[in-house]
């Protein structure tokens, strides 16, 4: 969690609703609020000329989204989507700021989150820049799992369908299950009911 939850209702922050597809901000949209999520899942995407979606991340409970547009003034350069329905407290840039300036142990706190966040856009860039579906894909999985206590082989069910991770590793889809099984053949993934573990 990047803001005890407390802290942000005791700050002002409101609760909003959004059910699957609710757009809570677009492209373009000027920042004005900082997102945190109570429930649910989002998602940061873009699409491009075609209309071919391309999604950047996925967030779920405790995680916040765009929080790193506040510091710069520059329109959102992609959009963040409910995937599912979702509970997200709200609270104004001003409010936000004072919180950070009269705490500098919350500051660190969003510092260290920010910090993770671009470690990886660092390690999705090197993944994605590989032609080797497996790379981009066994990347992806890596970043998910390092995250957890327990790194044994097949100890973390990813979170995500085929389809995102397709999304996220600029694969299509058919690509992305086509490489799955390949992985589960040469044992570094094993699939059980549908889900993947790695």
């Amino acid at each position: 969690m990047v803001i005890d939850e407390n802290i942000l209702i005791s700050a002002g922050a409101e609760t909003r609703h959004y059910t699957p597809s609710e757009t809570i901000f677009s492209e373009g949209d000027i920042p004005n609020y900082y997102y945190q999520i109570i429930t649910g899942q989002v998602k940061l995407n873009n699409y491009n000329e075609e209309g071919k979606e391309f999604i950047q991340n996925i967030l779920s409970d405790g995680e916040s989204c765009g929080e790193s547009i506040l510091f710069i003034n520059k329109p959102y350069p992609m959009n963040a989507e409910a995937i599912t329905e979702c509970s997200i407290l709200r609270l104004h840039k001003s409010i936000f700021f004072n919180m950070l300036n009269q705490s500098p142990e919350l500051y660190m706190e969003v510092n260290s989150f920010l910090s993770e966040r671009l470690y990886y856009k660092f390690i999705m860039m090197q993944n994605l820049s590989s032609q080797n579906p497996s790379i981009r894909l066994k990347g992806l999985m890596d970043y998910l799992k390092s995250f957890q206590k327990d790194l044994s082989p097949y100890s973390f069910l990813i979170p995500l369908t085929r389809q995102q991770m397709a999304s996220l590793t600029g694969l299509c889809v058919e690509t992305a299950i086509r490489t799955i099984k390949h992985m589960e053949r040469n044992k570094i993934v094993r699939i059980e009911n549908r889900k993947i573990l790695y």
